[in-house]
């Protein structure tokens, strides 16, 4: 199954570092990041998960759950979390799915179908798809997703810059540009006309073209 922005998240029952969940009953009514790795033990996910423990809080005050999916058992998690807190310093205080069976990966498409069911034998090179990052919003739907090769770290300062503009854009008629960042200048989608975007906005805005009209982040509201 092929998965698109605004596609539903698909929901799975699954064992995880904090013991048993149901996907959609743990996301609850918030936001969510699923990130994916091919393989426990292996050098740039280690990094990776200590960057976003880094980040927990800031995650959290954005009313988004972490919780990430390798393809082994729990009880190798387990372990690797001591390596990533003694080569991070971070601790990693969310969930990992254990995925040994190969379930979740091919439920949100990062391996074929025809993989097997079985992480025994594989290599995190056998795995390399399952680098994937989903945002999830709350209406279970995909607002954005990335994949990343096994050989370049992903940068979670921007997936957190990229969370931001999917919960400013879903609440506003507005969109982000290029390099955009919280409290800076947003566009006005061409649907809403200027006469209703001179009710919402009776300061003004800036039009630097007939469809590509900027107004101040502040003057939208939260």
């Amino acid at each position: 199954m092929t998965l698109r922005i605004n596609d539903e998240a698909p929901n799975f029952d699954a064992d995880t570092t904090v013991g048993r969940i149901n996907f959609h009953e743990w996301l609850g009514d918030g936001w969510g990041l699923l990130f994916s790795h091919p393989k426990d033990f292996t050098p740039v996910c280690t990094t990776e998960l200590g960057a976003v423990a880094a980040l927990a809080d800031d995650f959290t005050q954005r009313n988004c759950k972490i919780i990430g999916v390798s393809v082994d058992g729990v009880s190798d998690h387990d372990a690797w979390v001591g390596d990533i807190t003694k080569a991070t310093g971070q601790t990693v205080n969310y969930p990992l799915i254990g995925d040994p069976e190969l379930e979740v990966v091919k439920l949100y498409d990062m391996l074929p179908g025809d993989s097997g069911d079985t992480s025994d034998g594989r290599t995190a090179a056998d795995n390399a798809t399952a680098r994937s990052v989903f945002i999830i919003g709350p209406d279970k739907k995909i607002k954005a997703t990335l994949t990343y090769p096994m050989t370049t770290g992903r940068n979670f300062a921007e997936i957190l810059r990229l969370l931001d503009s999917c919960q400013l854009t879903a609440n506003h008629q507005v969109a982000t540009p290029a390099n955009w960042n919280q409290g800076e200048d947003v566009i006005i989608v061409p649907s809403v006309s200027d006469e209703a975007a001179a009710e919402k906005y009776p300061d003004g805005w800036e039009t630097r073209l007939p469809y590509l009209r900027f107004v101040k982040e502040d003057a939208i509201g939260r």
